[in-house]
């Protein structure tokens, strides 16, 4: 797959950003024209954080209503707040604890998973972990993981963590 809008969203603090540039930076690296946007003006007091995550030939960063076709959300109730984004046939993958009633939605509780794993700020990835477990993305996880090597060169203990993350969430599926 080589054109896909992501939502990617969350609250202030989980790292929404991160793992937006991470995805981005996994196109670049495999050649891919990418765009980003984000929006997180409360972000430092827990605010939502919503970044627009658009890799192929678009050229407008931000992803339309209806247009997405997937939604990671790191907050459960961020699920039916941006549903709205998704075409309909998109998916979600969410950190929440119980199943979801909407449809193409697959949840992780990715908080409890973070605190077994000794690393309560690895949510994100271990939910990124879990939607690309699921083969609709435009990378896969070791093209994310030769990226985490490459930002993460020269932090052998952060590094592993968050290797770590990622490979929980794709356990988990």
């Amino acid at each position: 797959m080589t054109s896909q809008q992501l939502i990617i969203s969350g609250v202030g603090g989980q790292g929404i950003l991160f793992i937006t540039r991470l995805l981005a930076e996994t196109a670049i690296a495999k050649e891919l024209p990418v765009l980003t946007s984000e929006t997180h003006g409360m972000a430092q007091r827990g605010g939502i954080v919503i970044s627009h995550l658009k890799v192929g030939t678009f050229s407008s960063p931000l992803v339309r209503p209806g247009q997405a076709d997937g939604l990671i959300a790191l907050k459960p109730g961020n699920m039916k707040l941006h549903h709205p984004f998704l075409k309909p046939d998109g998916w979600i993958t969410a950190n929440a604890v119980e199943p979801s009633p909407l449809a193409g939605v697959v949840t992780i509780d990715a908080d409890t998973l973070a605190l077994q794993l000794g690393n309560p700020q690895a949510v994100n990835l271990i939910v990124l972990g879990r939607a690309l477990s699921m083969g609709r993305f435009f990378c896969t996880k070791d093209e994310v993981a030769k990226v985490l090597r490459r930002k993460l060169n020269g932090k052998p203990a952060v590094l592993e963590g968050a290797l770590a993350a990622l490979a929980a969430g794709t356990g988990a599926a």
